[in-house]
């Protein structure tokens, strides 16, 4: 899954479970039964849960594009410069 899949995936899972609580909350209500209310909410989470768990062809529509290995040997690691001091805090007397 790729960055702008993860951000999908997880704006799904907020509007879904947003949207299943109001759907559970009005049928608890208007049918009087605590029992319906949770049985609602539990299948909107797991309706949820499928939607944005597995990893969907329609979360990897922006794939990374990665360096092949002849490219990675062409532009070294850059290395920590060796001349840099640690600055030292001064002694308050």
């Amino acid at each position: 899954m790729d960055w702008q899949g993860q951000k999908l995936a997880e704006q799904l899972m907020q509007i879904m479970l947003l949207a299943f609580a109001v759907i559970a909350f009005s049928t608890g209500y208007l049918m009087a039964s605590f029992q319906m209310m949770i049985l609602t909410y539990a299948g909107g989470v797991v309706l949820t849960t499928l939607v944005t768990v597995p990893n969907w062809p329609f979360f990897n529509r922006h794939p990374l594009k990665w360096l092949d290995p002849c490219e990675i040997e062409k532009h070294p690691k850059p290395q920590p410069s060796t001349n840099v001091t640690p600055k030292k805090k001064p002694n308050k007397k």
